[in-house]
């Protein structure tokens, strides 16, 4: 088996940018810019003051996480640490890899959060209680030992 991530493997991406008196421009290319083939792409908007989303990990589902407007920050947890990254540039993506648990939380009015997918939804990629989580993390451990 594979060395099961970290949140030291949510690493933050620099977009391109083209700078222009117009006005700037990013783009992403699969496979390119983010670390896997994008499959799925949404974005969440209109989230009232306080409350969060996500909250859940993915068994095999890689995220890009790019705020477009706004802010919010992102929490990340590996079942044995956590960190907040706040995002705020629409120029920097944060990859999430399967297996991290990550809740968006903190959301400026008006924030727009943009979320690249590597695979279309399937909800039994989802791990969606936190308890479970961390049994599958402790179960994951012990086979690599």
């Amino acid at each position: 088996m594979n060395k099961l991530p970290t949140i030291a493997d949510c690493k933050l991406y620099d977009l391109p940018k083209i700078t222009d008196p117009r006005g700037n421009l990013t783009f992403i290319e699969s496979d390119r810019h983010v670390p896997f083939a994008i499959q799925r792409v949404f974005y969440l908007y209109d989230v009232p003051t306080g409350e969060s989303r996500g909250a859940h990990a993915h068994h095999a589902l890689n995220q890009l996480v790019i705020c477009l407007s706004g802010s919010f920050d992102v929490e990340v947890d590996d079942g044995q640490n956590r960190t907040r990254i706040h995002l705020n540039r629409p120029w920097k993506g944060l990859h999430v890899p399967p297996l991290i648990w990550a809740a968006e939380v903190n959301f400026d009015p008006g924030s727009v959060a943009l979320v690249l997918a590597s695979d279309v939804y399937n909800e039994a990629d989802y791990v969606r209680d936190y308890d479970d989580y961390l049994a599958l993390m402790k179960e994951l451990t012990q086979k690599q030992v």
